[in-house]
């Protein structure tokens, strides 16, 4: 029956083509975009290396400052407060700090290289899991004397040295002080905001006064839980330590918010303030807004293809009352026409993971993004399937009913 079914499917989609390929364009294209905006969240929150232990990590990089005026302060938090709150946390198993990114110039002869830099501690290289091409990261020795070495990237090492091979042990120019390299390691995605950069260097190189008292500043800290069931016993404690935090100006201020989220709660959290008051981290808001995108995107072809469906069925009236004179039921014909209806989806949505293939393609030659790499999973596929048969249900319940309630006579008569 079902092979049957599916033979009348295709004969009706090569009966007409135009039809046809106006119904797979807008299924495919609709799926090629959604595929492609998934790819890159994926690609931006997803686990990764070297954030690849995402379900036992906190970030906490959104500091705000109530004041008693009304006014709002918004930015990382010092590292004089990382370090002197966070740092010190029991429950969690490590606690990396590091600071935000900046444009550095560097020079290779005459030609200015400039380099992303980063500043970060010695756990830093322990809580997240880079991949080393060669050489080692610092150690916490390092870090305290300040020494002159640094992790770079392999697109650094090529571009400063002409080369990735043999480059530890030699000097690399950053800020017009001179660094031996020790490590490189495989390029991180500039959407990686926290792991991310082109060469890493201890944070006690950094120009900032890291033993200024303050609380706003420019770095932030990774939590890493012993495990995903501790990660609400940290969370406590992290947030019972905040409480204690004294505010430096209590004649001005009010209170601060910090908080230790997981990667998507803490982008979250920044995004949805302005509408959470800063009372919580937003994500139930993001996702109702993604969801309620995501769901008007996809009605405006799953309506299209609604109206063509209908338009299918008055053609094939004679054929539904020759059918229904012979005994077919309503239901036998719903589900004929939903097989069809889900045939020409399932085409749609395979021509739409081709298409989402090579557009990412296109967009990773492109580099559009700094040593963004993306592709397509099995976990992105199975959500691709997923929205096909949404589709292809969504787009024939309506018309399968109407054909379903026709009379006989009427068919006939094509009314």
């Amino acid at each position: 029956m079902l092979l049957s079914y599916l033979k009348i499917a295709w004969k009706v989609l090569l009966r007409r083509k135009f039809f046809t390929f106006i119904s797979l364009f807008g299924i495919s294209f609709t799926l090629m975009v959604l595929l492609v905006v998934v790819a890159m969240f994926d690609h931006t929150v997803g686990a990764h290396a070297p954030e690849s232990r995402l379900d036992r990590m906190l970030f906490a990089n959104f500091l705000h400052i109530k004041y008693k005026n009304g006014g709002n302060q918004n930015s990382p938090p010092s590292y004089y407060l990382l370090d002197k709150y966070v740092r010190p946390l029991r429950t969690p198993e490590k606690v990396a700090i590091y600071s935000n990114f900046h444009a550095t110039p560097s020079y290779v002869g005459n030609s200015r290289i400039d380099l992303d830099l980063k500043y970060t501690d010695e756990g830093f290289w322990q809580v997240l899991d880079f991949t080393f091409h060669d050489g080692k990261p610092y150690t916490q020795s390092e870090v305290k004397s300040a020494a002159h070495v640094a992790v770079i990237n392999r697109t650094t090492a090529r571009k400063y040295f002409g080369t990735d091979q043999g480059v530890v042990g030699r000097s690399i120019e950053i800020n017009q002080s001179n660094f031996r390299v020790i490590g490189v390691v495989e390029d991180v995605p500039a959407m990686r905001l926290a792991s991310y950069a082109d060469v890493w260097v201890p944070l006690t190189n950094s120009p900032s006064d890291l033993k200024r008292v303050s609380l706003d500043g420019d770095f932030s800290a990774i939590v890493l839980a012993k495990s995903t069931g501790d990660i609400a016993a940290v969370q406590a404690e992290f947030d019972q330590v905040v409480k204690r935090i004294p505010l430096t100006d209590p004649k001005e201020m009010d209170h601060l918010d910090l908080h230790a989220d997981p990667l998507l709660a803490s982008y979250s959290r920044q995004i949805m303030s302005p509408l959470t008051n800063y009372e919580s981290n937003g994500l139930g808001i993001l996702y109702s807004i993604l969801s309620g995108i995501a769901l008007l995107f996809m009605l405006l072809p799953a309506l299209n293809l609604v109206n063509i469906n209908v338009s299918r069925i008055m053609e094939r009236s004679s054929e539904i009352g020759v059918r229904k004179a012979f005994g077919a039921t309503g239901g036998t014909l719903i589900g004929q026409f939903l097989v069809e209806n889900i045939f020409l989806t399932t085409i749609g949505g395979l021509l739409g993971l081709l298409l989402a293939y090579v557009a990412l393609q296109l967009i990773d030659g492109a580099q559009i993004l700094a040593y963004a790499h993306f592709e397509l999973n099995w976990r992105i596929f199975s959500w691709a399937l997923l929205v096909t048969l949404f589709f292809g249900v969504l787009s024939g319940v309506y018309p399968a009913f109407k054909m379903s309630r026709l009379q006989p006579v009427q068919a006939l008569k094509g009314k």
